[in-house]
């Protein structure tokens, strides 16, 4: 094949489409079975038991960690290994998820033996039907079949492989919906990464105090002096509640119009009904609040209109909250 760009991108471009088209078809083949499979994993007592060998192997690897980081606890098999020792991992009130091409690998032959002797069910994804070796003995069988391979010489697993992955994750997350697994608890499993910190950051995470609080009966003067203490944003309470706040920009198109503004009451030209946040809120949701809105500050206020702090996007940002 002539290596020039324009025929790289085809060979890449034919590659993307066969394997989109076979997983679209197993979309399209999936049926009953797939529902059958999740009620049988959603109501497992135990842990899921993911195994295969070879790139089905890999996709089993990668299966039981999405499983386990969406709240199904999952460990991987390998069916060699667990002939010397590790099926001692393996209990009766598991349920076992098999991956291969053919259904046929001699491999899995040890391992699906003593899973039938633990009475484990095993759900199967598999390309070799369901007379194949590994479906006769499956509690359920899913459809991993493919036209063809992406591979030129159709024989290096690579359709097959990517439609055991996506239908892994369809079980995975059709499971963790049937569970009802939150962000919170995907959070909550994830405390080191950068998903891990926006889901579980807060507001009062990063809320900085309120400076100098105005009240109603103050002038502009005073919310110059706060607007440059307060990082460009004065807040104006009246009895103990958020009645508005002023920013640099209102100031700046205030003194813009009227060179005597200093006199003026606070009441002329705040925002009485501002954009906040509650401390609660989730820090994302607060630089989603900033971004739609057009603004870098939002004062922070409980439920019954107190005002407790004030965020400000570039803390958000430096906390990790985008």
């Amino acid at each position: 094949m002539p290596a020039d760009a324009e025929a790289l991108v085809d060979a890449g471009r034919r590659v993307l489409r066969l394997e989109a088209g076979a997983v679209a078809a197993v979309a399209d083949r999936l049926d009953g079975r797939f529902a059958q499979a999740v009620r049988l994993l959603a109501e497992a007592k135990g842990r899921v038991i993911v195994s295969g060998v070879g790139k089905s192997g890999l996709i089993a690897r990668k299966l039981a960690a999405t499983l386990t980081s969406t709240g199904t606890a999952a460990s991987y098999l390998h069916p060699i290994d667990s002939l010397h020792g590790d099926l001692g991992i393996v209990g009766r009130d598991d349920v076992a998820l098999i991956l291969s091409k053919s259904g046929e690998s001699q491999d899995l032959v040890g391992l699906v033996a003593s899973l039938q002797r633990l009475d484990v069910p095993i759900i199967a994804i598999t390309g070799g039907g369901d007379d194949s070796t590994l479906a006769r003995v499956a509690a359920v069988v899913l459809d991993g079949s493919v036209a063809e391979e992406a591979c030129p010489h159709d024989l290096a697993p690579t359709s097959s492989t990517t439609v055991a992955l996506a239908l892994g994750d369809a079980l995975a997350v059709t499971l963790l919906e049937v569970k009802g697994f939150r962000r919170e608890d995907f959070a909550a499993l994830h405390p080191g990464g950068s998903l891990g910190r926006r889901l579980l950051l807060r507001v009062r995470d990063v809320m900085i105090k309120p400076g100098r609080v105005l009240g109603p009966d103050a002038t502009m003067r005073e919310a110059v002096v706060s607007l440059a203490h307060d990082r460009g944003l004065a807040l104006v309470t009246e009895r103990e509640r958020l009645a508005g706040v002023l920013t640099t920009g209102d100031l700046t198109r205030l003194a813009e119009r009227d060179p005597q503004f200093l006199g003026r009451p606070v009441t002329d030209v705040m925002t009485r009904t501002p954009r906040t946040a509650a401390p609660d809120d989730l820090a994302a949701a607060a630089v989603g609040t900033m971004e739609r809105h057009g603004v870098i500050v939002l004062p922070v206020v409980e439920a019954g209109g107190a005002v407790v702090g004030v965020v400000h996007l570039h803390d958000l940002m430096r906390a990790g909250a985008v």
